[in-house]
C-alpha cells in the first residue's frame, strides 16, 4: 500500500498533536500522505490543524492536514478512521466522576456506574458514525480509542465493522519495563490478560531481540528489583502485588481498593477538573504561531505513548509494517473459554494486514477469572442499555456491576445517572 489517508475523528481533541507527532516520527513505517481533523468545534479544530500542519512541517513530514466539520466528508477515502471522542465533554466527565460518590461508589470515567453513563452518551454515536465510514469506505479499519474502549469496541464489532480498540496501558507498562531493565521496549513483550481497564501483567519476557521467538522471563527480576516503583506506579500497595505475583492494572485499584479511593475522590476533587484546566492551558499554547512541537505539558493531560501504539497498529493493519505480536482489544472467541466468543478481550494478538488473531492464553486463575467474568456479564447488559435504552436495562447493568450489585444502591445510581443524561439518552 501506497501513501495513506487517516481520519481523526475528535480531531479537535488536545490528545491530537501526541498523534501528530507520532506519525511525523514514525513516517517509515506509515507512510501517511493526508490526515483529516474531523470535529464540529469549528475554532478547536483549526487551532489544532494549525499546530499538526506545524509539528509536521518541523520534522519535514509532507503530509497534508485538512479539517472536517462532517464525518461523512472528513472519512471519505480514509483508509483507517481513528475514534477519540468524549460526548459532553470533560463536563460530562465532571459528572461522571461526582454523582455516584453521592451514593458511596466510585466515580470514575470508564468504570463503575460513571462509566456506564459514559457507555451510554458514547455507544449510539460512535455507531452513526460508523455506519458512515462504512458507506464511504467498507474497507476502511476503524480504531477505537473512545472510552469505555471495551464496550464501544463490543458495539463495533457486534454491527459488523472492521473494528479494533486500543489502550495505552500495556504500551505504559511496556516502556517503563523496558526502563527498568536496561533493553529495548521492543524486545519486552507481555503476558497481559483481561478487560480493556481489567488486565493483569503474568510475565514480562525479555527477548533475544525484536521480534525474536526465543527470550527469557523476567517478572520475577521486576518485582524483586523495581516493586516500590511498580507499586506506586499503579497505586496499589506492594504486600498486595508481591501476593498477587502479577502486575494489575492502575485500574485495578478501583476494585481492590475501593472503599479507600472513594475517600480520596470525596475530598480531593474530580480529575475532570484538573484536565479541563490542563486542556485550557493547552490550547493556549497551541494557538501560539511559533509552537511548532508538543508542549510537555501534553504529558500530563494522559495518554501516553498513545501514538507510537497507534502507529504500530495502523501500519501492521494497513500493510506498510510488519506483522507483530501487539496487545489490542478485539473479539474473544474462545481466547478466553470462560467468557463468549463476543466478549472484547485484551489480550496479545498477532496483528497483520490479514487483520487481528488474539494468541492462545494459557489459563486464566481464578483470583482474575472471577472478576473477568463479572464485569464481562456487565459489559454485556452496559451494551443492552446503550442500544434499547430504558429504566430497566441500565438499572440491570448496574446491579451486574460488582462494585455495585445491591439492589437500593443500584436503585439510586440508576435515578441519578438518568438525571445527570437526560440530554443524551434518546430514550428518556
Amino acid at each position: 500500500m501506497g501513501a495513506l489517508k487517516i481520519a481523526i475523528v475528535g480531531g479537535g481533541s488536545t490528545y491530537t498533536p501526541e498523534l501528530i507527532d507520532g506519525f511525523a516520527r514514525l513516517r517509515a513505517s506509515l507512510p501517511i500522505d493526508e490526515v483529516v481533523l474531523v470535529d464540529p468545534a469549528a475554532d478547536r479544530l483549526e487551532l489544532i490543524a494549525g499546530l499538526a500542519r506545524r509539528i509536521f512541517a518541523k520534522q519535514g513530514h509532507t503530509a497534508r492536514v485538512s479539517t472536517a466539520a462532517s464525518v461523512a466528508d472528513g472519512v471519505d477515502g480514509a483508509d483507517a478512521v481513528l475514534l477519540q471522542l468524549r460526548i459532553g465533554g470533560q463536563a460530562a466527565r465532571n459528572e461522571d466522576e461526582t454523582w455516584p460518590l453521592e451514593c458511596g461508589c466510585v466515580g470514575q470515567e470508564t468504570t463503575g456506574a460513571g462509566g456506564l453513563a459514559k457507555a451510554l452518551r458514547t455507544v449510539p454515536v460512535v455507531l452513526e458514525i460508523a455506519e458512515q465510514v462504512r458507506r464511504a469506505n467498507p474497507d476502511a479499519w476503524i480504531i477505537d480509542f473512545t472510552n469505555p474502549v471495551g464496550i464501544v469496541t463490543r458495539a463495533l464489532q457486534a454491527a459488523g465493522h472492521k473494528a479494533v480498540g486500543l489502550c495505552n496501558v500495556a504500551i505504559g507498562f511496556q516502556r517503563k519495563f523496558a526502563a527498568h531493565l536496561g533493553v529495548d521496549p521492543e524486545c519486552i513483550r507481555l503476558d497481559h490478560v483481561g478487560l480493556n481497564h481489567l488486565t493483569w501483567v503474568r510475565g514480562v519476557t525479555v527477548l533475544d531481540y525484536p521480534g525474536a521467538g526465543t527470550g527469557h522471563e523476567a517478572l520475577p527480576k521486576l518485582l524483586a528489583g523495581f516493586g516500590e516503583e511498580i507499586a506506586a506506579d499503579v497505586r496499589l500497595p506492594l504486600p498486595l502485588i508481591q501476593r498477587l505475583g502479577v502486575v494489575p492494572s492502575y485500574y485495578l485499584r478501583y476494585f481492590y481498593q475501593h472503599d479507600v479511593v472513594v475517600e480520596e475522590l470525596a475530598t480531593k476533587g474530580s480529575r475532570a477538573a484538573e484536565v479541563a484546566a490542563i486542556e485550557q492551558q493547552l490550547l493556549t499554547m497551541y494557538a501560539d504561531p511559533t509552537l511548532d512541537t508538543k508542549p510537555e505539558l501534553l504529558g500530563t493531560r494522559g495518554g501516553a505513548f498513545y501514538s507510537e501504539a497507534a502507529v504500530h497498529l495502523l501500519a501492521a493493519l494497513l500493510g506498510t509494517g510488519d506483522t507483530g505480536i501487539q496487545v489490542v482489544n478485539t473479539r474473544n472467541d474462545g481466547t478466553l473459554p470462560f467468557l463468549p466468543d463476543d466478549a472484547v478481550v485484551e489480550v496479545p494478538a498477532e496483528v497483520g494486514a490479514a487483520g487481528v488473531r488474539p494468541l492462545p492464553q494459557p489459563p486464566v486463575e481464578p483470583l482474575y477469572a472471577g472478576l473477568i467474568a463479572h464485569v464481562t456479564a456487565y459489559e454485556q447488559l452496559a451494551l443492552r442499555a446503550a442500544l434499547d435504552g430504558s429504566r430497566d436495562r441500565v438499572f440491570d447493568a448496574l446491579l451486574a456491576h460488582p462494585l455495585v450489585g445491591q439492589n437500593e444502591l443500584a436503585d439510586q445510581l440508576t435515578d441519578r445517572l438518568i438525571a445527570h443524561n437526560r440530554a443524551y439518552l434518546s430514550w428518556v
